[in-house]
């Protein structure tokens, strides 16, 4: 079997018409899956524990007659890091370290300066209090996303890291019980869906309410998310993972075949894009696709994504590669060319960037160090990672002494007066003694 994927030109005269209909994705849930998330959340919100009880038996097909059973003491986590095998808990180990290392950069911190007249003006870094954090259960389990999530929030500052992961039929990851051990998640509820993302976000009796969700799921998660967003923050509504990558055509073509292999094994909507100035080259990455996917262990997988969502675009040259890389905003992309350094500047758009032909977009999915909590569906153009920053809140502090109150009246009483705000102008002009 031959895999076809969508082939484009950037020099054809449709050519940004057709690009926007190869990258389509429908993420907005239809009428169906909102009805239903709207009545797991109303009844959530009004029946607390046992609904969430209820829900979880009825999608995950458990048995679970209390909702103790649905807690995962933290005894059980170390169990399953214990019982790790060594190569296992030393790579989770490492991916934490390094993790850990790249986000104490993100930190920010408080800060303040006195102006000329004494007044004194500045910004107080201060950490969310408590994160709610979806770890996702369905094609494949995310180890790896628990350490992302989790470790930027305790470098933060995060207080409380509440967990929740689905267990169809009762079924446990052991590596992501290993994975929240080690991120020292503070409590972990083996529930999903959309009844998890409201227990966090309207509290339950044995689930406190949370400040912020962080974590992918599938299309009822996202719709929860955005459903309660205001209630609580969200981090990000995740489409389906994206690779670009732009080649120069000197790199070993089974290696740019395995890395947009490396996107469209996540599940059939995943889009994997080549963008490459050299025709001979596609061809022979053409070549190694139809020859590796048959080994693939999840090739019908890839097969679907690439057919459906698979591109290759071939350009003039590398600057005009990295204009379409900005047209996409991917999420991940890689430079795969002889001087990335030269083209890094041209990139505007990409949740994250990895530079050079060694550099695999698989080692910033795991360990490299950076989040892979990343913008997708062309949100790249105004978001970015998650990180530190994410589970920080700023707060602006003024401090004005007698003289600047006063310096200050004037001008707020004309603003204020001219919006139709007296009590705003009158609350200025009371400091100043000499107000007429």
């Amino acid at each position: 079997m031959t895999v076809k994927l969508h082939k484009l030109n950037a020099k054809a005269v449709h050519f940004r018409s057709e690009l926007q209909q190869v990258l389509a994705w429908e993420n907005l849930s239809d009428a169906g899956v909102t009805s239903r998330v709207q009545e797991i959340l109303t009844d959530v919100r009004q029946r607390g524990d046992d609904a969430v009880l209820h829900w979880t038996n009825t999608f995950d097909k458990l048995n679970a007659t209390d909702f103790q059973q649905l807690k995962i003491a933290p005894e059980r986590l170390q169990q399953a890091l214990a019982a790790l095998p060594a190569d296992q808990a030393a790579a989770l180990r490492t991916a934490a370290e390094r993790i850990r290392r790249y986000h104490e950069k993100q930190k920010q911190e408080s800060w303040q300066y006195t102006d000329t007249d004494g007044s004194i003006y500045g910004q107080q870094i201060t950490a969310i209090d408590c994160v709610g954090m979806y770890v996702p259960g369905g094609k494949a389990t995310y180890p790896s996303t628990v350490l992302m999530d989790a470790i930027p929030a305790r470098v933060a500052g995060v207080k409380e890291i509440i967990a929740t992961l689905p267990t169809p039929g009762g079924i446990v990851n052991e590596l992501v019980l290993a994975a929240l051990a080690i991120a020292e998640v503070d409590q972990v509820f083996t529930i999903g869906g959309a009844q998890a993302i409201a227990a966090l976000a309207y509290g339950t009796k044995s689930i406190p309410r949370v400040d912020k969700i962080v974590g992918p799921g599938n299309i009822y998660v996202a719709t929860a998310k955005r459903a309660v967003f205001g209630q609580v923050g969200i981090d990000m509504v995740a489409g389906p993972s994206e690779i670009l990558v732009i080649c120069d055509g000197l790199t070993n073509p089974d290696w740019i075949a395995m890395d947009l292999f490396s996107q469209a094994e996540h599940d059939e909507d995943a889009q994997s894009i080549l963008v490459c100035p050299d025709a001979a080259f596609i061809s022979k990455v053409e070549a190694s696709i139809n020859r590796l996917l048959p080994t693939m262990e999840r090739k019908a997988i890839i097969t679907a994504s690439l057919e459906k969502r698979g591109l290759i675009i071939e350009v003039e040259d590398l600057a005009e590669a990295a204009e379409v890389c900005n047209l996409v905003a991917p999420e991940h992309v890689e430079l795969s060319v002889a001087n990335p350094a030269a083209l890094l500047p041209l990139i505007r758009h990409a949740g994250a960037i990895f530079m050079g032909r060694h550099t695999s977009e698989a080692l910033g999915d795991y360990c490299a160090g950076p989040s892979h909590v990343l913008p997708t569906s062309g949100t790249a153009r105004f978001s970015s990672a998650l990180g530190v920053y994410d589970f920080q809140k700023r707060s602006s502090v003024i401090f004005c002494n007698e003289t600047t109150a006063r310096e200050l009246a004037q001008p707020t009483s004309v603003l204020a007066r001219a919006e139709g705000l007296t009590a705003h102008a009158q609350s200025a002009e009371l400091r100043d003694p000499n107000w007429k």
